[in-house]
């Protein structure tokens, strides 16, 4: 793993050695990976090169744009500054999450990268690549992915992530994980996230998720932190790389709270103390003062069962919405993504689509007919769900979260000869429904 544009030196790559976790994956970090002081660079990206044992390349992976941060911000954020603003990795720390001095995780995931696997006709979802890299804005909105550590007295050496093993909340000093900040609500019972939009402030309710396991912490409230302190007054909002405290609700001895806190690799509950010059704040120990940075994953998808390729699986192409046109017995779907090229076939479930390359981000094909998918076609009475994948011309396989749904327009089957006409009534229901579709054969929609 490196950076892009590197030399190759021993500070801009570094090997990645994969251990095996319990749920079958396998993780790597580029711990030691870091942007040097003499490299002005504002932006960069992560660089992954698999290579197979016997010294075949696999392919090379790209993250996504991440933003060098000095520092953290010191100013006062709020909503004026908050879009757009650059967020990112340490000056020093290439990735997880924004270390001074450390890099950037990986992780490949044996089973669909936490994701539920696509089968389609024996095609099968191979291990999926994923690359981590931090987003490009200042302030954390509800609903990001964050991630949090602790650095004991600024030694990198003591740095300890909140992450989660084997069904518990665990302070690891190798791996990190991503958790979703959601906005939560008194009223509301655990697990049960109401949308609510906008930017995370401090003194919020807010939950922590696992964006692998699912695992939550209970409701906190989220404090800014300053010189060890817990600020209890403060409402602007939250800023990458900010020092933060998580306070569980509830009465308690002092009336100042207890805190989220690390004791060596565990996660426990630690009381503060009321400051005694200041009301409005609550001392703190340093394993209660985390940092909190946003993360995002980048994840590629590919299967080689029915491919005899000895080519990169690189670029992989990613499909990121679609769009219909017509309907009835002629329609198209146009892809848009990226990385698309001329030797891509879009295919509907098994069925091969006539595909029309049109630039690298945008394919179009004919949309099957559903006669394709079975011979009773005319009589069907429930929808049809396809998966929408890409097939490179040497047969390597590329699935997508994406789906297609033919749904049917009811016509009666035809009755034996002599057979009586049934009734006008016979069937309200479907026939109601079928007032609700138009004339053409089929209705197509489209669904993710």
């Amino acid at each position: 793993m490196g950076l892009d544009g590197a030399s190759g030196s021993a500070a801009e790559t570094q090997k990645l050695n994969f251990e095996e976790q319990p749920d079958s994956r396998e993780f790597g970090c580029a711990k030691t990976l870091y942007i040097s002081d003499a490299d002005k660079r504002k932006h960069f990206r992560l660089v992954l090169r698999l290579v197979h044992r016997g010294g075949r390349e696999l392919g090379t992976f790209h993250s996504r744009l991440i933003k060098v941060i000095s520092k953290p911000s010191q100013k006062k954020q709020s909503l004026k500054n908050t879009d757009r603003e650059p967020g990112g990795a340490g000056r020093g720390g290439a990735g997880p999450p924004g270390r001074a001095g450390e890099g950037g995780g990986f992780d490949r995931t044996g089973r669909a990268g936490g994701t539920e696997d696509q089968k389609l006709s024996g095609k099968y979802k191979e291990p999926a690549w994923v690359l981590i890299s931090s987003p490009l804005t200042v302030c954390i909105s509800s609903g990001s992915k964050v991630s949090l550590f602790n650095r004991l007295r600024s030694q990198t050496v003591s740095t300890r992530y909140l992450s989660v093993e084997d069904g518990a909340f665990v302070a690891s000093a190798r791996q990190w994980a991503a958790f979703t900040l959601h906005l939560a609500d008194e009223h509301c019972s655990q697990g049960d996230f109401p949308p609510r939009e906008g930017y995370v402030r401090y003194g919020s309710l807010v939950q922590l998720v696992c964006t692998v396991t699912g695992i939550t912490l209970p409701p906190m409230i989220i404090r800014k932190v300053a010189k060890q302190c817990a600020l209890l007054d403060v409402d602007e909002p939250i800023s990458q790389l900010h020092k933060c405290a998580f306070q569980f609700p509830g009465d308690s001895p002092g009336g100042v709270g207890t805190y989220l806190c690390l004791a060596t690799d565990k996660v426990v509950q630690f009381q503060a103390s009321p400051c005694p010059k200041e009301s409005n704040r609550a001392l703190l120990n340093d394993s209660s003062c985390w940092t909190i940075i946003g993360t995002e994953s980048v994840e590629f998808s590919f299967s080689t069962s029915l491919a005899w390729t000895r080519e990169p699986v690189t670029p992989v192409p990613l499909i990121s919405t679609l769009e219909l046109s017509g309907g009835g017995d002629v329609a198209t779907l146009e892809l848009h993504g990226e990385n698309f090229h001329a030797g891509l076939k879009v295919w509907f479930g098994d069925v091969e689509a006539e595909t029309m390359y049109r630039s690298p981000r945008s394919l179009v094909c004919v949309v099957p007919d559903i006669a394709a998918f079975g011979s009773d076609w005319r009589w069907l009475r429930t929808p049809i769900t396809v998966p929408v994948s890409l097939v490179r011309a040497d047969g390597l396989f590329y699935p997508s979260a994406f789906s297609f749904t033919y749904t049917p327009e009811y016509s009666a089957r035809p009755g034996p000869p002599g057979a009586l006409e049934p009734a006008t009534d016979a069937d309200a229901l479907l026939e109601s429904i079928h007032h609700e579709f138009t004339r053409t054969n089929f209705h197509l929609f489209i669904q993710t």
